[in-house]
């Protein structure tokens, strides 16, 4: 299954599907950033199952360099899916989860109801 463009609450969301390449490197990032930015999304709905355990390891910086890129091309990145068991394992990422929720740029959502509601009600 291709990553897709859908119209979600009003906005342009590059869903990315769940068996697609795992984002590995800062490189991986810009690559999805170029196809959001081709088919004119301002989201990415990215499976979690997509990132590497290093991207959830925040001593790697995998999460920072991926989280910049994002930024500095002003899309949002939606990571969707259980991240329980990255979670549980340290108070980094938790806290890390929990600031990137409360933004407007990071969002961690168990599902994709979770994103249209989030999105409906910027």
């Amino acid at each position: 299954m291709p990553d897709t463009i859908q119209r979600i609450a009003d906005t342009d969301v590059l869903v990315c599907a769940p068996d697609g390449p795992s984002l590995r490197e800062e490189r991986d990032a810009i690559d999805l950033i170029g196809e959001a930015h081709y088919h004119g999304a301002h989201w990415v709905a990215l499976p979690a199952a997509r990132l590497t355990d290093d991207f959830f390891r925040l001593r790697t910086r995998l999460a920072g360099d991926i989280v910049q890129k994002f930024a500095n091309y002003r899309l949002g990145l939606a990571v969707i899916g259980d991240i329980s068991r990255h979670v549980d394992a340290g108070t980094a990422l938790r806290d890390f989860v929990r600031e990137s929720n409360r933004g407007t740029q990071l969002w961690f959502l168990p599902d994709s109801d979770a994103l249209r509601t989030r999105l409906a009600n910027r």
